[in-house]
């Protein structure tokens, strides 16, 4: 038994590298040989491997790796193919979707179509990573509760990279691949459509996503707390609940008045992530095609104030020709 532990150590308790679960056997066998790393063991398991690559992994990560080329070397040619400054100013560059007058046309490829090959195999490379998690999970007996997640990550990327545009009737209305041109993006779509703080859906949004931070280190904090009577073997306080979680639902009690149990934090957690991205996903979807002023919504149903008229009303100079 550790006696004492504070939250920056963490003890590392290493054993043969262990392989896995057999599996049947197939056209793909796990690779490389498990090794450990020290500097993993800080934040994780310190053994690294094997790896089961399979085909949906290899034809993801083959795809990703054409669309981050892709990306690259038009980021690249944006700077006259300067490596420094394609350094310096990596953070600014951008490959830019179509213009507006494209609609939803394929362009040529200085002119956004190679925005679109981009989307086309990055869309894929994450479809098909999606896949290998469900069938890793599925082939390793678990649940698929990894795999839901995932895709309501991919519910957002769909809509602001694909759903959205096409229900807008142009690519113009997707967002670019960058970094700060992704945020300058933000900052503009929100501005466009009268403030997206007023969008409710947006506001679900970050309820669910401060309040996952929460759960999590809520629950987080609560195990390290208890690791000393042994609550990080949370499995076995689930179905047999021993001192551990005892003492931690007795200080949330004792806290707050109530508490989670070993399992239902975990769904309340997954659960609060998950929401995260649907609702804002939502919210993005109806931005242009229901809702074109988030503001004048707001103020139509009573969630935001109208401006008070400060000043006088200005008359446009233009109805006023021909008056003395």
């Amino acid at each position: 038994m550790v006696e004492y532990q504070n939250i920056f150590t963490q003890v590392q308790v290493r054993g043969p590298a262990y392989a896995g679960v057999p599996l049947t056997r197939g056209p793909w066998v796990r690779s490389w040989k498990p090794r450990f790393v020290h500097l993993l063991g800080r934040i994780g398991d310190a053994q690294l491997g094997p790896v089961y690559l399979g085909w949906s992994g290899f034809a993801s990560i083959l795809c990703g790796l054409i669309a981050f080329e892709i990306i690259g070397l038009n980021m690249w040619a944006s700077v006259n193919w300067d490596p420094v400054q394609f350094i310096r100013q990596l953070p600014w560059l951008a490959l830019e979707p179509p213009a507006p007058v494209y609609g939803l046309s394929i362009p040529p490829l200085a002119e956004g179509g190679w925005w679109i090959m981009t989307g086309f195999f990055l869309t894929t490379s994450i479809m098909l990573w999606w896949l290998r998690t469900y069938r890793r999970a599925r082939a390793l007996g678990i649940g698929t509760h990894v795999s839901w997640a995932f895709a309501a990550a991919i519910w957002l990327y769909l809509v602001l990279g694909l759903i959205r545009p096409v229900l807008m009737g142009s690519w113009a209305e997707a967002v670019p691949f960058g970094i700060f041109p992704h945020l300058d993006w933000t900052a503009a779509f929100s501005i466009r459509y009268g403030n997206l703080f007023y969008n409710p859906f947006h506001m679900l949004s970050i309820v669910f996503l401060y309040g996952s931070t929460l759960l999590f280190a809520m629950h987080g904090a609560t195990v390290l707390a208890i690791s000393r009577f042994g609550g990080e073997r949370e499995v076995e306080q689930i179905v047999d609940r021993g001192t551990a979680f005892e003492r931690g639902a007795l200080f949330w009690r004792w806290t707050m008045g109530f508490n989670a149990t070993a399992e239902s934090i975990h769904r309340w957690a997954w659960w609060f992530a998950v929401l995260c991205p649907l609702t804002g996903g939502i919210g993005i979807l109806l931005t242009g095609t229901v809702v074109d002023n988030w503001f004048l919504w707001g103020v139509k149903h009573g969630l935001a104030p109208e401006y008070p008229h400060l000043f006088p009303v200005v008359t446009d100079p233009a109805l006023l020709q021909g008056r003395p």
